[in-house]
């Protein structure tokens, strides 16, 4: 059990027979009236984020959800399979738990969330950034700086990346996975 003094982002709690992820949270005290916690939560078994107001010092039940580190084995009709580093078991998990499949890399690592008490995997929880090849990209118009302009360039996992045009085919470059943008080239 834990109080609304307790919340944080990241924070699992079970709410209405589903395990929930903090991702906002805010302490209100108003002028007239009882303190109260506005928050958003996200569903990490279905994605959904609900709003939720508690009142200040309610008490939730916390769930224990683990990160272990996995590596990304290889894809197939069952799943993708991921490999757990310390016992060597691997795990498939379906396409669905897992927020951007295609920028997964072969021997890639990756956490898996777990929860606890029944060893039911809950999603899966990529790096910040990877590195990725450019396998083929047109190539840029000479000159053409003045502007911002992104042009489409295909990643070796098959992922479609807009970069800059003076970026060209087998480039190495970092790739944001919490949005799926470019970021830099790899030095």
């Amino acid at each position: 059990m834990a109080s609304t003094a307790d919340f944080k982002n990241g924070l699992c709690l079970e709410f209405n027979n589903d395990i929930v992820s903090i991702v906002e949270f805010q302490h209100v005290k108003p002028g007239k009236g009882p303190a109260f916690v506005r928050t958003k939560m996200k569903s990490l078994t279905s994605g959904k984020v609900l709003e939720k107001t508690f009142s200040a010092g309610e008490k939730v039940t916390t769930a224990r959800v683990e990160k272990r580190p996995h590596q990304f084995i290889y894809a197939d009709d069952m799943g993708y399979h991921f490999m757990d580093m310390n016992t060597f078991e691997q795990i498939p998990i379906e396409e669905s738990l897992i927020e951007r499949p295609q920028l997964l890399k072969e021997g890639q690592m990756a956490d898996i969330l777990i929860h606890a008490e029944t060893e039911k995997p809950l999603g899966v929880e990529l790096p910040p950034f990877v590195e990725l090849m450019i396998t083929y990209t047109e190539p840029g118009i000479k000159g053409d700086t003045a502007t911002n302009t992104l042009k489409p360039a295909t990643l070796e996992t098959g992922a479609v990346v807009m970069v800059p045009l003076f970026v060209e085919q087998d480039t190495m470059i970092k790739v944001d996975t919490r949005d799926g943008s470019y970021s830099e080239r790899v030095k």
